[in-house]
């Protein structure tokens, strides 16, 4: 879904992966979304796509308590992942939605963004390319609040890319409530 906007003024890239795990090395995306905010973190576009990944790999792979317990999530990312396309095909698009809605500077953000970014650096080499060293990352101000304020954001636990972006954007935004 794309939002009417005056182009190239998407100031962060909001993206959260979902992966067969957490280790680049072996595991793989199967799901990727991304939302274009401004620096007030209003949406500008967002995007979504499935990354097809083979069967036998997600079965090794999305096993044990973490799996088990977010077991709906898990059961929708195989039942989706038939009619995925190809990480590759994927990137590309990603590089258009960059393209229509970035100028030159695309800073990464969300929660835990660091873990995403090792699977887009290893999967996604074009797109690293485009993103800039800096990240805004949202676990830095929920490790603050909770240890320095004794304040804590309940986010709903879904474990689907669009939702956990959705999520991320509320939680910075109930952070800055307390910065006024």
């Amino acid at each position: 879904m794309c939002y009417n906007i005056d182009m190239k003024k998407a100031k962060l890239l909001w993206v959260d992966l979902e992966m067969t795990g957490l280790c680049p090395e072996k595991d793989r995306i199967l799901e990727v979304a991304a939302i274009a905010t401004d620096w007030k973190f209003e949406k500008l576009a967002e995007y979504t796509a499935v990354v097809k990944v083979p069967e036998k790999l997600m079965k090794k792979r999305m096993v044990g308590e973490f799996w088990e317990k977010n077991s709906e999530s898990r059961d929708g990312l195989m039942a989706q992942n038939k009619d995925g396309k190809a990480v590759k095909e994927v990137e590309r698009e990603l590089l258009g939605f960059l393209d229509k809605y970035f100028g030159k500077e695309v800073i990464l953000a969300g929660n835990s963004i660091h873990q995403d970014r090792k699977f887009i650096d290893r999967e996604m080499p074009e797109l690293s390319k485009r993103l800039h060293y800096r990240m805004f990352d949202v676990s830095a101000w929920k490790v603050y609040f909770e240890g320095a304020k004794d304040k804590k954001f309940t986010k709903r636990d879904m474990h689907r890319a669009l939702d956990d972006i959705n999520g991320s954007i509320e939680e910075i935004k109930w952070y800055l409530t307390f910065m006024k």
